[in-house]
Parts: structure tokens; C-alpha cells; sequence
């Protein structure tokens, strides 16, 4: 398999005086370790670096390194294991390469991209997706550059899990099985009930306007009885008048 190659120069010194005087020269300071072997302080050329990457699996690339040293050359193969970048200018200033062999696992974080529409999408829900990376343990070679995920079948209240995954031949994942990936829910529940809020107070409207209209009524006949003159007392009796 073809991967990526890069030049490392050896350099015998080492801290941030170093790093210093590296990056003034036009080179960016490094140190290659891993596979039990001493760490050794490295400088290479920054844009030939980011030229080699992969341009999918970037920070996952795999280098087949030339590490040069007083004439001589040693080939190593490594990935990056950290890279720091400047805040304010974005330039590499840094970078830490681990050495890797092709017949046993490195872990790495592997891109989760979500394919189709979803079914419960389509009948008015949500599609939340709850991871973007996955944390995988595989062969240097058998790294992908990312893991599509398949929401085409999802309907409300369904999940992908980690388990549902196609990672691919010699590819696990390092996280629980049983983790969701991307799921379908409903609607959120305030919009719900502010909808059934909504019509509740229209349905009690009228109602309440019928009551309303009752008791006016009420309070009317009431003034009426009021006011006629035999209401409060009884007409005095002819008899009584002669007394």
C-alpha cells in the first residue's frame, strides 16, 4: 500500500530555543516516538507536510518517513499524534509523529457522516445527530477516511447505535455498542402543548361568552321586578281605607 511520504531531518538539540531557531530558518521543529525507541527531536518542511496529506483522512494519514541523519536515512512509518497550530497566525508550529506498525492497531477518530433523508423526517420530525466522530481501533491500512451512516429508514422515536454501524473489514469501534448515532424525534414537546394550549382557550371561548350572556340576562330581569309597584308591598284593601 502507498502512503504519504515526508522527509525528517535529526536534529541534536532540543527545546524551545531550538524550536526557535528552527522555525527562523523556515522549518518546523518536531519529535518522532512510539515502538519503545527514544524520542528524537526532529525539523521538517512545513508545506511539503501539508501537501502530503491525504485529503480525506488528513490528520489520519499514514507517512512513509525518510528520517535523515548526517548523511544517512532510516524509514519509519508514522502518523501525526498532535499537531499545534499558532492562534493568531493558523501556521504549524509543531508537530509530534508517532511510529506505527502496519500489523498492529492504532486508535484514531474516524468522521461520521449521515446519508439520506430520513422517513420520519419526511412525516414532521426531527433529525438530531448525537455523534460526529467515532473513536475506532485498526491496522495503520485499514484506517477509513470517514463512516457514512445510512438515516433513510429512521422513523419517529428510532435510533442508529453504534452496533447498527458498517465500519468495514478490521475496523471496531472503541465505544458502547449500544450509543446512538443519529436518531428521529418529535416534534418538541413545548411546541405540542402550546398547540393544545392554543385550543383549548378556543374551544372555551364560546362557552364562556354564553355565560356571559346569561348572567346580563339575569341581572336585567332582576331590575325589571324591581322597579313594577306591587313588587315591594300590597295594595291597601278598600275596608281598611273606610276605618
Amino acid at each position: 500500500m502507498d502512503f504519504a511520504k515526508v522527509s525528517l531531518e535529526l536534529r541534536n538539540t532540543s527545546g524551545k530555543g531550538a524550536a526557535r531557531r528552527v522555525r527562523a530558518g523556515g522549518k518546523i521543529p518536531g519529535v518522532l516516538y512510539g515502538r519503545h525507541a527514544a524520542p528524537v527531536s526532529v525539523s521538517f518542511d512545513g508545506r511539503l507536510l501539508l501537501k502530503s496529506l491525504d485529503k480525506e483522512k488528513r490528520r489520519n494519514t499514514v507517512f512513509a518517513i525518510t528520517l535523515e541523519n548526517a548523511g544517512t536515512a532510516e524509514n519509519v512509518t508514522a502518523m501525526i499524534r498532535d499537531a499545534q497550530i499558532d492562534p493568531i497566525s493558523q501556521r504549524l508550529v509543531h508537530v509530534d509523529f508517532l511510529r506505527v506498525d502496519l500489523d498492529q492497531e492504532v486508535h484514531v477518530t474516524v468522521p461520521l457522516v449521515l446519508t439520506g433523508k430520513a422517513v420520519g423526517v419526511v412525516n414532521g420530525g426531527q433529525l438530531h445527530q448525537s455523534m460526529h466522530v467515532l473513536s475506532v481501533a485498526a491496522k495503520p491500512g485499514a484506517i477509513p477516511a470517514k463512516i457514512e451512516v445510512d438515516v433513510t429508514s429512521l422513523e419517529i422515536g428510532t435510533a442508529v447505535h453504534v452496533n447498527d454501524l458498517k465500519l468495514g473489514e478490521g475496523v471496531r469501534a472503541l465505544i458502547d455498542a449500544r450509543d446512538a448515532v443519529a436518531s428521529v424525534v418529535a416534534p418538541k414537546a413545548e411546541k405540542v402543548e402550546a398547540a393544545a394550549v392554543e385550543g383549548a382557550a378556543e374551544a372555551a371561548a364560546p362557552a364562556a361568552a354564553g355565560d356571559k350572556a346569561a348572567a346580563a340576562g339575569g341581572e336585567k330581569a332582576a331590575a325589571g321586578a324591581a322597579a313594577k309597584p306591587g313588587a315591594a308591598a300590597a295594595a291597601p284593601k278598600k275596608d281598611e281605607k273606610k276605618k
